[in-house]
């Protein structure tokens, strides 16, 4: 058997009392959690779905989305998990476009939880227990699924166009949890901290799936909150975790961090965006015990396709590191051309643990590989060591006057400014120059910048062309899930503005 249920049935058997979930002061044992995973199969089953039939859900964190998602694998069927920040009208269509048999939603999202599939809500008791659904139902038997089954479909964010369905596979997450167990030296001992949403790979893949694959812990936060992470931190021991970039900002600028033990954490991972430097010091300072872990990977790979490696933080910094076992990575350019060392050019992947394609969209399948070489869409060079750096989304890269201009080149020299705490670089129209670069920047509390500023800092280390023609200040950048920040939802914005 090699559905998600399996090595949960060997933890219980092997320790039944071993906590594998903690989710809001209740520790869930292998034994509970497997009993929870064949309650929910069997009243799946009782409600017609079977294998291969597509369960959606849009819920918040919580113990009973990993009950759901276990179960759905554990009948045979395909987990698909939604944005819960998206809006009624992209959920339905996501419904709609998967042919997604059943809905399940937290009911503080009943307002959002929309298509033409029938729609269960969730109230609070069975958002820490979704066996309450059935309490006197029968458990399901396994079902048995092969390597190339669709074990689940995640849509993409659509930073760049509408979303788009990933297939992944049994045989994507064995290898993705097989790689992140060695490279993340996981083991029953493993402590995750999980603050990221569930619907997304960073949580749920990155690396919590190998953690109970390895009969590890996940704590479950079912929001962010600073203070509440650290606590959680501090009263679990976790000692490992993932979090978006937006969340380690928040973490290192929380007035209280001094009060709370994180000694034990060992590290963290990071990404969705190139981690600025000073951020990384940061983070050493203040959890002294832990490495921060930069790394890169994308939703068609299930994510964690690189990771920085212990020892080279320093030497390498500014790059997302090195493959990790199964994974290999070539640099091409626009014809498919493979790139020499320190040459940028469109990133592009192979291993078992990448997608085989798009839901119902062939087109968009073909055209996102070069043969078996995935293409990301990201734009980056690898060193002579085979170190990955990141340089910009090819649909980020401005053009003014002819030029290209990195965005990311541009946001690096002005994150050096001690009064930022975050930019982001879009090019916007313009008259004469076709496209100018805009710098949107969230200051540091009680800070300033004005334009003149920007640009005496900038022309000292970019070229004239590179300098932004406009600075605007803002309290907040819009981001996805991942951390990413949406420069498409700012352009839009301010080109509405104009």
């Amino acid at each position: 058997m090699i559905g998600l249920s399996s090595f949960i049935a060997f933890r219980a058997r092997q320790s039944p009392a071993r906590c594998a979930l903690k989710y809001r002061g209740e520790e869930i044992s292998y034994a509970a959690f497997l009993d929870r995973i064949r309650i929910v199969g069997g009243w799946l089953a009782s409600r017609g779905i079977g294998p291969g039939d597509v369960v959606a859900v849009l819920m918040k964190n919580s113990a009973a989305f990993l009950d759901i998602a276990f179960a759905v694998s554990h009948i045979g069927a395909v987990f698909l998990p939604i944005n819960f920040r998206l809006s009624a009208d992209e959920v339905a269509y996501i419904v709609e476009n998967s042919g997604a048999r059943l809905l399940i939603a937290d009911d503080e999202l009943a307002a959002t939880a929309a298509g033409p599939a029938p729609i269960i809500l969730l109230d609070q008791a069975m958002q820490a227990n979704a066996a309450r659904l059935a309490p006197k139902g029968k458990p399901a038997s396994a079902c048995y699924r092969r390597p190339s089954d669709l074990m689940r479909l995640m849509y993409t964010s659509g930073t760049t166009d509408r979303p788009k369905g990933v297939m992944l596979s049994y045989e994507n997450m064995y290898w993705k949890s097989a790689d992140q167990s060695v490279v993340l030296g996981l083991n029953r001992d493993t402590r995750l901290l999980v603050v990221g949403p569930l619907y997304h790979v960073g949580a749920l893949d990155l690396p919590g799936i190998a953690v109970l694959w390895q009969g590890g812990m996940l704590s479950i936060q079912r929001n962010f909150d600073a203070e509440q992470t650290l606590a959680a931190i501090e009263a679990d021991r976790l000692n490992a975790a993932w979090l978006a970039p937006v969340m380690t900002t928040a973490l290192l600028a929380c007035p209280t961090r001094d009060r709370y033990d994180v000694s034990s954490l060992c590290w963290a991972i990071g990404g969705g965006e190139r981690t600025p430097e000073a951020r990384i010091r940061s983070f050493s300072q203040y959890f002294t015990n832990a490495r921060y872990i930069d790394a890169y990977g994308l939703t068609e790979t299930c994510g964690g396709d690189t990771f920085m490696e212990a020892g080279c933080e320093i030497e390498k910094i500014g790059s997302t590191g090195r493959p990790i076992v199964h994974v290999e990575i070539e640099i091409r350019d626009d014809a498919g051309t493979p790139l020499p060392p320190g040459e940028n050019g469109e990133i592009c992947l192979r291993g078992p643990k990448i997608t085989r394609g798009y839901w119902k969209d062939p087109d968009k399948t073909a055209a996102a590989f070069f043969g078996d070489w995935f293409r990301s869409g990201d734009i980056g060079y690898l060193d002579e060591d085979g170190f990955l750096y990141l340089t910009d989304r090819k649909k980020d890269m401005i053009i003014s006057g002819g030029e290209n201009i990195a965005s990311s080149e541009v946001e690096r020299v002005i994150y050096e400014l001690p009064q930022v705490r975050e930019v982001a670089v879009i090019g916007l129209p313009d008259a004469r120059w076709g496209e100018k670069p805009v710098a949107i920047v969230v200051l540091v509390e009680g800070s300033a910048l004005v334009q003149s500023d920007l640009e005496k800092h900038c022309r000292a280390r970019l070229a004239g062309f590179k300098v932004p023609k406009q600075l605007i200040v803002r309290d907040s950048l819009p981001r996805n899930p991942s951390g990413k920040i949406l420069k498409r939802v700012l352009r839009k914005e301010l080109e509405a503005d104009a």
